[in-house]
């Protein structure tokens, strides 16, 4: 018998249950079902208590005994209590979405939202809009059907969309880097939020980032829904204060911290100590790149070029930025493609390690700055584009353990998006 937990289709990528034991003292499992097994899960009723995520929650529906009135007017069911073997549903997915908007301070009232996909979720972010006096609620999907416009409808009046929610799981773990829509058609958003939360930051909040519009991914959301459920699982409140400090644990849990800068700045040795600290596995991208080649860095320049080896580069970080909860350590020149820029924010807080170019050190085992001269070079080149693509700035000089310190203080003393 499960006693508590999630059901869904691909469950990989769920951070519930980390969530709920955070919340609450109780044994939560996450559990893949298809859509064959469904039925014989639910008829059995072998459970106390379940969440339900995508793409069960209209699904699940038939098989309850009572349904809650925000649920039914959702067509969408996340929550699922076991009493005496009938099956009660809910939808805390409400108050989440809900919370979430609020704490980014939006108001919705008098607004045109886009609601972005036709799942349960499209139909609990309709009724969060509509509850908070949105003037115009528009559902958008990839097919024609009753009740919804194209895509190609919605960039027809992009001009009259004042925030997106987006409800589908575009852009979501492992198909990071991908976006349902193109922001920048709309010239008037004033907010972006996102039901995806892994990544932390989809490529879609990413963007709305990067024009200055505000905007939030779902892990809020999914920590706040999940403390609705657990008041529904076994009856106990939770406190906001509880759920502020669970979602900025596990949000600078999940986040990584990575390293750029340089040749010599020091990204390794400093990757290894903040590693060993924050108990968060560290990735060195050149590394990466030599064991799948199997051979030195110097080599592949040599024998194949840079364009190759950036290539190699490219497809190491695009298979390191999608995990959590590690320290990205990038070779000098990996900020040069925007690429992997955009990769690596998805889940990552990035950090240029500024040390004056008085204390790098040139060396053979690096091709584009073998000797000062080249060193020199590049400092000037990619001095500017560090700075631009970072989060923040750390003064590298000093020791490794002092870079190691300012960036832990700097990561820890910020506030979550």
């Amino acid at each position: 018998m499960m006693e508590y937990g999630c059901i869904g289709e691909h469950l990989t990528h769920s951070f519930s249950k980390e969530i709920h034991n955070a919340l609450a003292d109780y044994d939560y499992s996450l559990l893949e079902l298809t859509r064959d097994d469904l039925p014989r899960f639910l008829n059995s009723r072998d459970f106390k208590a379940i969440n339900v995520t995508i793409p069960y929650k209209k699904d699940v529906i038939p098989f309850l005994d009572w349904i809650s009135p925000e649920a039914q007017e959702i067509n969408a069911v996340n929550t699922i209590v076991n009493k005496n073997g009938k099956l009660y549903g809910y939808n805390t997915d409400y108050y989440g979405l809900k919370s979430l908007v609020e704490r980014k301070g939006v108001s919705l009232k008098n607004k045109t939202i886009a609601v972005l996909g036709s799942g349960g979720t499209s139909n609990t972010a309709c009724a969060v809009s509509k509850g908070m006096g949105a003037a115009n609620i528009l559902k958008v999907s990839r097919t024609s059907q009753v009740g919804y416009i194209t895509y190609e409808k919605l960039y027809d009046i992009s001009d009259g969309i004042d925030v997106i929610i987006n409800t589908t799981p575009c852009g979501m773990f492992p198909d990071i880097g991908v976006s349902a829509v193109d922001i920048t058609q709309f010239k008037n958003l004033t907010a972006v939020f996102d039901a995806v939360y892994n990544p932390l930051k989809s490529k879609l909040i990413c963007d709305a980032k990067s024009r200055g519009i505000k905007s939030a991914g779902g892990l809020y959301m999914l920590v706040y829904q999940a403390a609705y459920a657990v008041e529904k699982f076994i009856g106990n409140s939770v406190d906001v204060s509880s759920v502020e400090k669970i979602y900025f644990d596990l949000y600078k849990s999940k986040m990584n911290i990575v390293l750029v800068g340089m040749p010599s700045c020091g990204k390794t040795t400093v990757g290894d100590l903040l590693s060993e600290r924050l108990n968060k596995s560290l990735s060195d991208t050149d590394k990466l790149v030599e064991k799948k080649d199997g051979r030195k860095i110097v080599e592949i320049f040599e024998q194949n070029g840079e364009e190759f080896f950036r290539k190699l580069e490219r497809e190491a970080i695009s298979k390191s930025s999608k995990i959590n909860s590690q320290i990205i350590a990038t070779g000098g020149g990996a900020v040069l493609d925007k690429t992997n820029i955009d990769a690596l924010s998805q889940n990552g807080r990035i950090y240029f390690i500024d040390r004056p170019f008085d204390l790098l050190i040139p060396t053979c085992d690096r091709p584009l700055s073998s000797n000062i001269e080249n060193l020199k070079q590049r400092f000037n080149e990619r001095y500017p584009i560090y700075c631009d693509c970072a989060d923040v700035v750390i003064d590298g000089s000093g020791t490794p353990h002092e870079v190691a310190e300012r960036i832990e203080a700097d990561f820890y003393g910020y506030t979550c998006d």
